[in-house]
């Protein structure tokens, strides 16, 4: 099995070095390139077509919540995850709209990380129980059409339940089918109603639900 390819975005020359070298020591991963700003990062996601990017947001000439948007729309396949100083409910917002799959705070433990580009490469949203909590707050004021439920998730069924922690674990599909006997068609439909019933749009916002609501663990999530 190929490594994991990982582009490391971040202005800080000291900083990328220092993640470079936690990435080295696992066999799974490979660092295939570093870049110092947004410009950068797009012009090396297109060459480099790496499947995960630690992306900063403060940098010069182009940020990392518009380098985002652009490497989602141009490089779909690359899970982005936002590396960054502190949890501001603006960013972590806008990162997820930009198409980010993950937003952590870089006090986070190396081996953490770790286990969070393995997670996002999977599928999953590497976010902290409190980040989930603060997108999905802002999802709902931005909805405000939609109506509230009594309890978050109170009107899913136990097989969705048993699917939206699935999601949140990265399990594609067909994984989730064959983890609960059922067809990867049985899984689609289920996931369709889950996003309905929680008023969201896709499998990143069903796994920060998940994870928000506490129905899955995640090993990703950086120390508060």
């Amino acid at each position: 099995m190929e490594p994991i390819k990982v582009l490391l975005v971040d202005d800080h020359v000291l900083f990328r070095k220092g993640v470079a070298g936690v990435l080295a020591e696992e066999r799974d991963i490979e660092v295939v390139g570093e870049a110092g700003n947004g410009e950068e990062a797009l012009a090396k996601a297109r060459e480099l077509m790496p499947d995960v990017i630690l992306m900063d947001i403060s940098m010069p000439v182009c940020d990392g919540l518009e380098a985002t948007r652009r490497i989602a729309a141009e490089a779909p396949t690359a899970k982005i995850i936002i590396l960054t100083v502190t949890e501001e409910d603006h960013s972590v917002f806008e990162a997820i709209k930009c198409g980010a799959q993950g937003f952590l705070v870089k006090t986070i433990e190396p081996r953490a990380l770790v286990e969070a580009v393995r997670a996002v490469f999977k599928g999953a949203a590497a976010v902290s129980r409190l980040t989930a909590s603060k997108i999905l707050a802002e999802f709902a004021r931005s909805s405000p059409a939609d109506p509230p439920a009594a309890k978050p998730g109170a009107c899913l069924t136990d097989r969705e339940e048993q699917v939206l922690g699935l999601v949140a674990k990265g399990g594609t599909n067909k994984e989730i089918a064959a983890a609960l006997g059922i067809s990867p068609g049985t899984v689609k439909n289920h996931l369709q109603h889950i996003l309905e019933k929680l008023h969201l749009e896709n499998r990143v916002q069903a796994a920060t639900f998940a994870i928000s609501e506490g129905l899955v663990r995640v090993p990703p999530a950086p120390s508060q």
